[in-house]
C-alpha cells in the first residue's frame, strides 16, 4: 500500500442557531430560526505514506482536531473523500478501529477507578488481542514507556504525566499500523515529553507505524516530524518539509554577544558599520543580540567589527525558531507549499 491516508476535498460544516434580539426577536425565532454556516474544514486533500511521522499544526480553531475526529471515523464529513489504510472511516467502522490507535490529550480511554492493567486487559478483549500477541508486544511498550509500576494504580490516583503514558500504551495495545496524537503531550513536564517523543520514535522504527501528530509544542514537531502540514481557517496553507519552512522563512539569524563591560545600541551600531543590522538588549546590559540576514558574508563581517572594537566573554549564533517562523507566517499572511 503506497498511500497510509489519502484525502480528498474533505469538508466538515457546522450549522449553529443564531437568536435574534430583543422580545420581538425571541417571537421570531419561535416561528423560523435564523442558522449560520461555519466551514470548520474546507476542501483540505492529503496523501500520507506508510511509516511517515507527520506534524498537523496551526492556530486554536484552525480545524485540526475536526480533521482527526473527521479521519478516526468520529465525525462524518460534510462532503469528500476519506480512504485510511484502505478503508473508509464510517461506512467500515468495525474493522478500521482495529487498525488505529487514538490518543487525545484531554479525554481519557482508560477507566477511572480501576487499576491500569485492568484497563489494558478490557481493551485486549475488545481489540481481540491473543495472549502472545499482547505479551511481546506491550513488555516493549511498558518497559519504553516506564510504567510497570503503575499498573496496579487505579487511573484517578496518577499524575497527568503517568495518566498519558499508560493512555499512549493503552491505545497501542493492538499494535495499529496507525497513531493518531491529538495534544498528548499538553500539560506534561520537560522529562515526560523527552520520554514519550524516545518512544514514538522507537515504535516508528521498530514497527514502521504511521503517526500523525497534532501540537501547540512546536518542538515535538522538531523532534519527530521531517514533514508539517499547517492549517489557517480550515485550508491547508503549507504541506511539506519542516526544514524548508525554515530555509524558506527564517530570513535571518541571531549573533548572541557577552561582552565583558556594559554597552550602548550607539557604541555597537558604531562599530558595526552601515550594514541593516538590529540590535536588541538581552539578558542584561553586558548582552546584545544582532538581528542580521542570513548571509554567511554579512554574519562574518559583523562578528569580525565587533570582536576588534569590543571585548568578548561569549557569542552564540542562533537560527529563527519554528515557533517564530510559524507565528510570522499567521501574521503576514497565508502561504502556499
Amino acid at each position: 500500500m503506497d498511500k497510509m491516508i489519502k484525502v480528498e476535498n474533505l469538508t466538515k460544516e457546522f450549522k449553529s442557531y443564531s437568536s435574534r434580539s430583543g422580545l420581538k426577536g425571541a417571537f421570531r425565532d419561535l416561528l423560523t430560526r435564523n442558522y449560520k454556516i461555519h466551514q470548520a474544514v474546507d476542501s483540505i486533500s492529503l496523501d500520507v505514506k506508510p511509516g511517515e511521522m507527520i506534524g498537523y499544526i496551526g492556530e486554536n480553531g484552525a480545524g485540526k482536531s475536526t480533521t482527526i475526529k473527521m479521519l478516526t471515523g468520529i465525525l462524518t464529513p460534510t462532503s469528500g473523500n476519506v480512504l485510511i489504510n484502505g478503508m473508509n472511516p464510517h461506512k467500515e467502522r468495525e474493522k478500521f478501529v482495529k487498525t488505529i490507535g487514538v490518543v487525545f490529550g484531554q479525554r481519557s480511554q482508560l477507566w477511572w477507578d480501576i487499576a491500569v492493567q485492568e484497563s489494558f486487559r478490557l481493551l485486549k478483549k475488545v481489540y481481540n488481542v491473543s495472549d502472545e500477541d499482547y505479551n511481546s508486544h506491550m513488555s516493549m511498550v511498558i518497559e519504553a514507556l516506564d510504567i510497570a509500576p503503575l499498573l496496579d494504580k487505579p487511573v484517578r490516583k496518577l499524575s497527568l504525566g503517568q495518566r498519558m503514558r499508560c493512555e499512549l500504551a493503552a491505545a497501542l495495545i493492538h499494535n495499529p499500523p496507525l497513531l493518531f496524537l491529538d495534544e498528548p503531550t499538553i500539560g506534561l513536564d520537560v522529562l515526560v515529553k523527552l520520554k514519550i517523543r524516545e518512544f514514538l520514535k522507537e515504535l516508528n522504527e521498530k514497527y514502521n507505524t504511521t503517526i500523525m501528530l497534532t501540537t501547540h509544542d512546536l518542538t515535538d514537531i522538531e523532534a519527530l516530524c521531517e514533514r508539517v502540514v499547517m492549517l489557517d481557517e480550515g485550508k491547508i496553507i503549507y504541506d511539506g518539509a519542516l526544514n524548508q519552512l525554515k530555509t524558506s522563512w527564517g530570513e535571518g539569524k541571531q549573533i548572541k554577544f557577552h561582552f565583558k563591560s556594559p554597552k550602548t545600541q550607539k557604541e555597537l551600531k558604531e562599530s558595526t558599520g552601515s550594514q541593516l543590522i538590529v540590535w536588541e538588549p538581552s539578558d542584561n546590559e553586558n548582552s546584545w543580540t544582532a538581528n542580521v540576514t542570513n548571509d554567511e558574508d554579512v554574519i562574518s563581517q559583523v562578528i569580525g567589527d565587533v570582536v576588534s572594537n569590543h571585548q568578548i566573554l561569549d557569542l552564540k549564533i542562533l537560527e529563527t525558531s519554528t515557533e517564530e517562523i510559524i507565528r510570522n507566517i499567521y501574521e503576514e499572511g497565508v502561504i502556499h507549499g
